[in-house]
């Protein structure tokens, strides 16, 4: 009986909220495509159209973050590009493996971050004409003789960016791939001996020697003879965009400031195929102590503005949800009881990183197109009502039958019973599952920078791209979730003494 009735209650609920749910997402597609949040900037004059930018702003010194603005060649050819084509521009900074994504689902417009043309990128998209070209080369740790070519590296472990052109080139000459973000990244793995090898661009590679110092890898051969030409990356069909882009970048190669601005980073002229040998000077950097002193309020702030808000609306919305799924799951009704089940295990089932590119970048396909913050929110929720649903669950049916009785002994109805005896001793029972939950949400938000949000951590990788100083950077953002946790921690204690204060022993 007291599944039934409770059945009852969970079909009730959701056919209230079933058509709030259902408009909510209809709504925040009107309102617009991402909004970004992730290093937004403009660039341009006049009243042209806005063209969305898409780049890691970790990849110096194409782009990159410093002082807190985004520059590199990069960033300043495509802004060139935009003051010749009269667009107005909005930057949005991501992981090199989303900006494909967030180009194919319409969230950006344009990819500037040394896109290497090549068959398979034909196939897919549309380039503008080369503005960079450069040539491959093989990184190896410093005394290794054993890998001078491609054809070396049969066999071998090669840690490249996952979706990157040399990742394909390592792939194709045999190499077994280890998925990295940065270049940095990857250098440390070759310098400790954990993989053998990086395939990249020459000129990244000089730049992260002349910044970092770094003596214990080096350059030990060429990525084969054949140059690389980097361009602008744009959807097929976007035919206007390439057009403008094609005629920007004819302009400002005949004026020289092609010229100008690659000479500026690297004293040769690399927008043409016989430009010279590229030189790279490195950036000048300070103390371990300026870059966490640089980073701690930028992070500070996108704690307070991305982590905390997504956290608490998430959860907040992903426990009102877990209610109704967990009502529902110990419903009699088979109606009710077995999408329950299959939400649960789909969820307990898939990774958060899917859901959240399933949500931001498969959704827009189905004409659902939701700005970052929104769906960051809407898979967290949904996350959250997976794990909690069950945790509420095991919470209702651990309530003593003989309360029920013995309320219904004093008159009480159904509903009352629920509300006043069966909930509150359920609530307390959660309690310590569902902080444990809450804390694991803080800590998944780090995941949003895949949908366009900077987070701390993404505001940290940022500057360690630069700097270099991962171990005190991660540190310090470390700190700031621990701290975050702590108080969560605190607060689950002091709710669970004030709930025990009317249990008897």
């Amino acid at each position: 009986m007291r599944r039934r009735f409770m059945g009852v209650l969970a079909g009730l609920v959701l056919a209230v909220l079933a058509p709030l749910l259902l408009a909510g997402p209809v709504q925040a597609a009107d309102g617009g495509s991402g909004d970004g949040g992730a290093g937004e900037g403009g660039a341009g004059e006049g009243g042209g159209r806005e063209v969305v930018v898409g780049t890691e702003g970790t990849y110096p010194p194409f782009s990159f973050n410093e002082g807190g603005e985004l520059t590199g060649y990069d960033i300043e050819v495509i802004k060139a590009v935009a003051d010749e084509a009269g667009w107005q521009l909005r930057f949005v900074q991501s992981q090199f493996d989303a900006l494909f994504g967030a180009l194919d689902s319409g969230r950006i417009d344009v990819i500037a971050n040394q896109i290497t043309i090549n068959p398979e990128r034909e196939a897919n998209y549309a380039f503008s004409e080369p503005y960079t070209y450069s040539r491959g080369v093989i990184v190896a740790k410093k005394g290794n003789d054993s890998i001078s070519t491609l054809a070396d590296l049969k066999g071998l472990t090669t840690a490249q960016s996952a979706t990157s052109n040399w990742s394909q080139v390592a792939k194709d000459a045999g190499a077994k791939i280890e998925n990295v973000e940065q270049f940095a990244q990857a250098a440390d793995l070759v310098a400790r001996g954990r993989v053998d090898a990086i395939v990249n661009d020459n000129i990244a590679v000089l730049d992260y020697l002349a910044t970092t110092g770094d003596d214990q890898i080096e350059v030990v051969g060429d990525a084969g003879e054949e140059v690389g030409e980097q361009a602008l990356a744009f959807r097929q069909g976007d035919e206007a965009l390439v057009r403008e882009a094609d005629q920007a970048l004819d302009a400002l190669r005949a004026d020289g400031t092609l010229t100008t601005i690659s000479e500026k980073y690297f004293k040769a002229d690399v927008s043409v195929e016989d430009g010279g040998d590229a030189e790279v000077a490195g950036r000048a950097g300070g103390s371990w102590w300026d870059s966490v002193r640089d980073t701690a309020w930028p992070a500070l702030v996108a704690l307070l503005k991305i982590t905390i808000p997504l956290t608490a609306v998430s959860f907040a919305i992903g426990l009102v949800a877990a209610v109704l799924i967990a009502l529902a799951r110990i419903s009699s009704s088979r109606l009710l009881s077995w999408p329950a089940r299959f939400f649960i295990s789909a969820v307990r089932g898939t990774p958060l990183l899917l859901q959240l590119f399933v949500v931001f970048y498969a959704l827009p396909t189905l004409g659902v197109e939701l700005p970052s913050f929104l769906a960051a929110t809407l898979a967290l929720s949904v996350n959250v009502a997976g794990y909690a649903a069950e945790t509420v669950r095991g919470a209702l049916l651990a309530v003593p039958a003989g309360q029920h009785e013995a309320a219904a002994t004093i008159g009480m109805s159904r509903a009352l019973t629920l509300r006043r005896v069966v909930l509150p001793q359920a609530a307390r029972i959660a309690v310590p599952p569902l902080s444990n939950t809450l804390v694991s949400l803080v800590k998944d938000t780090s995941l949003v920078s895949v949908v366009l949000l900077t987070d701390p951590f993404r505001v940290v990788t940022q500057a360690a791209s630069v700097s270099f100083d991962y171990l005190p950077l991660f540190v310090m953002v470390g700190f700031y979730y621990w701290v975050i946790c702590t108080l969560l921690t605190a607060a689950q204690n002091r709710l669970e003494t004030r709930l025990n204060r009317y249990v008897t022993t």
